[in-house]
């Protein structure tokens, strides 16, 4: 894909986000774009990265470091990437190195790996916990009492380095329009009973929504939408 075809896609994404929050009563830049670079060379975020976009979303950490180090390496504007992808204790090291946020935190000796290593590198680190709200094969907490027990143990202090920072899920591959938004209204009306609960943790955002759902995601009040193949094309394996 040229450099042209991903800055036009690009903003196409991008007007029809900005559409999507003002048809449904809010603001364009209260909904960010993570754009999903997944199996995608450095040279394709690159050009994205010369469209204006900063936020950058990836699955494999291995692949995710040989990227974005090199990429780090030719200067510029610094990028943001996430990590969204189920995260093995293995890989946490790497992941805590080159992201400012992990989103696939999924369970609490996930979160405690990441308190060790963003320790050891001094560095504050936002998370986000994953919520298995969609179809059995989904990673994610699987109920609010495991979730639970994680928030209490960041409140009380136990994970200094880490800043729980929101919520993620994929809602289920259905056309199913009643239970995709089931899906992302269930993560929002968590998301605001954590509010009550927990309002010193800064547990406010949602990562919901994709190419094909995003739109029922920002309805539902998601506060970033993870797009890959709108703008990049299909995956270069």
């Amino acid at each position: 894909m040229t450099e042209n075809d991903i800055k036009e896609n690009l903003s196409k994404v991008l007007s029809d986000l900005a559409d999507a929050a003002k048809a449904s009563g809010r603001r364009p830049e209260d909904v960010r774009l993570c754009a999903v670079s997944k199996f995608h060379p450095q040279e394709e975020i690159l050009a994205a990265a010369r469209a204006g976009q900063v936020l950058f979303g990836e699955n494999r950490v291995q692949e995710a470091y040989s990227k974005f180090t090199e990429l780090a390496a030719i200067g510029g504007d610094p990028l943001e990437l996430h990590i969204i992808g189920t995260l093995q204790l293995n890989k946490v090291k790497k992941a805590v190195e080159i992201a400012s946020c992990i989103q696939s935190v999924d369970r609490e000796e996930v979160l405690a790996e990441i308190e060790k290593r963003a320790s050891a590198l001094g560095k504050s680190i936002k998370i986000l916990f994953e919520m298995h709200t969609g179809e059995e094969s989904k990673a994610g907490y699987e109920d609010e009492v495991a979730l639970y027990a994680s928030l209490e143990n960041c409140a009380k202090g136990l994970y200094p380095h880490v800043i729980p920072s929101g919520l993620m899920t994929m809602a289920p591959f259905t056309e199913n329009e009643v239970l995709v938004r089931k899906s992302f209204s269930t993560l929002r009306q968590l998301r605001e009973k954590i509010g009550r609960d927990y309002p010193s943790l800064p547990v406010t955002e949602l990562s919901m929504g994709m190419s094909g759902d995003y739109k029922l995601a920002v309805e539902e009040g998601s506060t970033m939408v993870r797009i890959g193949t709108a703008i990049f094309g299909p995956r270069v394996m």
